[in-house]
């Protein structure tokens, strides 16, 4: 950041960030698992910034050819995100005694939606060794973590292929293990984040900072360079975050709304109208806490379920109702993740998002402007 001489704040577009990712806007879009998002990872990479897919619940062969369908739309930089955690403590003790009262739980949901409850919760752990190489393999231009650093010899594999790597820290802590660890960028997400918390250190409940209170304390942390999330929705928020330190941006829900993301008309249009409905953090949809819209499963399942299964136990649970309530486009009954500041969406379209958040870099504003 900088300023141009009558008080206004420049965003830069050369960072280090775009240097060492190749890419020409420091503008990165945030990963979407559960929806094939290639399209909009194309068009984010071939407009300057960095598409990105999320591959945590995919297999290997799911990874490659996700990654195939994005290099068939783009020659540009482009990253695929894995979480480095794929299970919590306790998910081997899980068995159909003791999910049983849990199924039973939803069964208003079952009647309502015209399904027959499981007669068992049927769930799968991700490898995520398996994951990495087949992400190694392909030879991803980018890889990004959530929920820790990966172990040393993976980085030195990717250092191998000369695959640049970004770690995600919601605390200072986390940002100084992400860079001891040997990451070359470090995303700082803020609570204001829609989707998963990534905390690793201690239980995301205990790591709640907003992204204009982490964000300099994380720049102040580490040498490597610091990408802000949460809260970044329009040139405003990339002009907030470049002043506090930041040398990019990762952007989620407004890439979300857009119709190349691959998220169903429902979710969409919850992204357009969420001001009437504001967000919420839970963890009873997967089992690991998450930023929402603030629906009805969310909602009544927040204050039905006090002890959420262990992820991804809980998420296969919860998926018996929200998946046929998609198929249905129920709204209210699918979990609709979101951002704090979706209700500055305005942008269908991932091309004119990205042209209007290209044009902020070049039109800074001015401090004394209203």
């Amino acid at each position: 950041m900088r300023e141009d001489g009558r008080g206004a704040i420049q965003v830069r577009k050369s960072t280090r960030v775009t240097r060492k990712l190749g890419i020409d806007y420091p503008i990165l879009q945030g990963p979407f698992a559960g929806v094939p998002s290639h399209r909009l990872a194309a068009i984010v990479s071939n407009k300057g910034g960095l598409g990105a897919i999320g591959a945590h619940g995919l297999e290997g062969l799911a990874i490659r050819e996700a990654v195939d369908q994005v290099r068939s739309q783009t020659n540009r930089p482009f990253a695929v995100n894995l979480w480095v955690s794929t299970s919590d403590p306790g998910i081997a003790r899980i068995d159909s005694e003791a999910t049983s009262s849990y199924i039973s739980a939803l069964a208003t949901y079952y009647a309502e939606l015209g399904t027959e409850p499981p007669s068992s919760l049927q769930f799968k752990v991700q490898d995520f060794g398996c994951q990495f190489r087949a992400a190694i393999d392909a030879r991803v231009p980018v890889l990004s973590f959530t929920f820790g650093p990966p172990p040393a010899e993976m980085l030195d594999e990717c250092r191998k292929f000369a695959i640049p790597t970004i770690g995600t820290a919601t605390t200072p802590d986390e940002a100084r293990v992400l860079e001891q660890a040997g990451l070359d960028l470090v995303i700082a997400s803020g609570t204001e984040a829609g989707g998963h918390r990534g905390s690793f250190l201690v239980p995301s409940g205990d790591s709640l900072i907003g992204t204009f209170s982490l964000l300099p304390q994380v720049v102040d942390a580490v040498k490597i360079p610091v990408i802000a999330a949460g809260g970044v929705a329009d040139g405003r928020g990339i002009t907030a975050a470049f002043a506090l330190g930041a040398e990019a941006v990762l952007i989620g829900s407004a890439f979300l709304a857009c119709v190349e993301s691959g998220a169903s008309e429902a979710h969409r249009s919850a992204l357009l109208s969420i001001s009437a409905q504001g967000t919420g953090l839970t963890s009873t949809l997967t089992g690991r806490m998450a930023r929402a819209v603030k629906n009805r499963i969310m909602s009544e399942t927040t204050a039905t379920i006090s002890t959420p299964l262990p992820y991804p136990a809980q998420h296969a649970l919860i998926r018996t109702v929200t998946d046929p309530a998609s198929l249905q486009q129920r709204a209210d009954l699918m979990p609709l993740w979101a951002g704090q500041s979706s209700g500055l969406i305005r942008s269908t379209e991932a091309a004119a998002l990205m042209t209007d958040l290209i044009g902020n870099i070049h039109a800074p504003l001015s401090r004394s402007s209203t």
